[in-house]
């Protein structure tokens, strides 16, 4: 009996090392946060690894003609270990196209005085071209970017609305919030986005987020800077890319703070009332002013819902909006599409409420902004034309 018991803890013992997953890259890699003179990508791997990029500017050249540059992330003097990978690629030329892999060697022990590693994993140069993106260029003389919303984790429709980015050779994608229908772990932002993001365009052309309430939800929701880092370390921020400049705000959650949903947590009204002052600064700003279009862009729109986040909304932000003369509001949340042109509601300027079932494809110049509105099908169920201000 002795025997059969120490026999059957072996076998047991061998079946479990034998089942261990091979490490491995989780998900990713993707963009973020590209600028004129740099990028952070961001991917996953099964154990905890130290990672790194490396990056060439674009060439004939093989990526193996010689040694690259390597990125790490660091934190307090120190290279990260970890599971999750945010590394900045800094010190990059405006308007040029850059070539990179991703790397991760596995960390099997990480003591005071001793690190021991396991096995070291690339993304593929050999046999595929290298991932390929390009840095921003705030001179540039049109922009095209493609948003959606409200996907709610259909990854399949996710793909059916943005099959085309690659081809089209869109600039960036907006995802315009509720990607999912909250945040509770990694694995649901991956299986919910990032893995089928990244398969159609995300690891050379960056995506980026206006959170949406749902976003807000779930043991999860903390780590949401984590994965989508944006200039300002908080969910709004601004920028400019050609004759655009993009103002994206955090509408928060839709219901009061006091609702029995958010069980004491919800400070919502406060944060959008200290998000003016972040506001009022950014339109203020001379890359805005000079701007020939101004696009701002938030989750739950301001108008068309009687509920208390969107009249909150409307209350602190609809005000500096008018004044500064947007041109036009992109919105999701609603599940349905509104097109409201200037003056129909209380914004001065025009609403695009886009449905969960439909893709916005803008193409802007410095003398007009031209949107489509595509169906699952990609039949265009809307085009409009708006015209830059004398």
């Amino acid at each position: 009996m002795k025997k059969f018991c120490i026999l059957l803890t072996a076998l047991f013992l061998g079946l479990s090392a034998g089942a261990q997953t091979p490490f491995q890259i989780t998900f990713g890699p993707y963009l973020q946060n590209v600028t004129a003179d740099g990028a952070t990508v961001i991917w996953g791997t099964s154990a905890d690894a130290l990672s790194w990029v490396e990056a060439a500017p674009d060439g004939e050249d093989h990526f193996y003609a010689e040694e690259r540059p390597q990125y790490y992330q660091t934190k307090l003097g120190k290279r990260t270990v970890g599971r999750l990978h945010t590394v900045r690629i800094t010190g990059l030329k405006p308007a040029s196209f850059y070539r990179y892999r991703v790397c991760s060697r596995e960390v099997t022990e990480l003591q005071p005085y001793k690190v021991s590693y396991g096995q070291t994993i690339c993304s593929d140069v050999y046999r595929k071209k290298p991932y390929r993106f390009k840095t921003r260029d705030a001179a540039q003389q049109s922009v095209s970017f493609t948003v959606v919303n409200d996907i709610h984790e259909n990854s399949d429709m996710l793909a059916t609305l943005l099959s085309d980015v690659k081809k089209e050779q869109r600039d960036f994608v907006f995802f315009n919030g509720d990607m999912v229908n909250n945040m509770s772990s990694e694995q649901q932002l991956i299986d919910g986005f990032l893995r089928r993001s990244t398969e159609l365009f995300a690891a050379e052309i960056p995506f980026l987020f206006a959170r949406g309430n749902h976003e807000t939800r779930g043991l999860f929701s903390d780590h949401y800077l984590d994965y989508f880092p944006t200039p300002t370390g908080e969910p709004y921020y601004a920028f400019r890319q050609g004759p655009v400049f993009f103002v994206v705000m955090d509408g928060g959650e839709d219901k009061p703070d006091s609702d029995i949903e958010y069980y004491g947590l919800s400070d919502f009204d406060r944060y959008r009332a200290d998000q003016v002052a972040w506001l009022k600064e950014t339109v203020a700003s001379e890359a805005f002013r000079t701007a020939p279009f101004k696009v701002a862009i938030i989750h739950v729109p301001p108008v068309n819902s009687t509920w208390h986040g969107p009249l909150d909304v409307k209350k602190h932000f609809l005000p500096v909006l008018n004044d500064a003369g947007i041109d036009l509001m992109l919105c999701g949340h609603l599940h349905s599409y509104h097109y409201l042109p200037a003056g129909q509601t209380e914004c001065d300027f025009p609403v695009l409420i886009n449905s969960n079932d439909r893709a916005v494809e803008v193409e802007a110049t410095a003398d007009a902004l031209n949107l489509k509105v595509k169906d699952t099908k990609k039949q265009v169920v809307q085009e409009l034309t708006l015209k830059a201000k004398q």
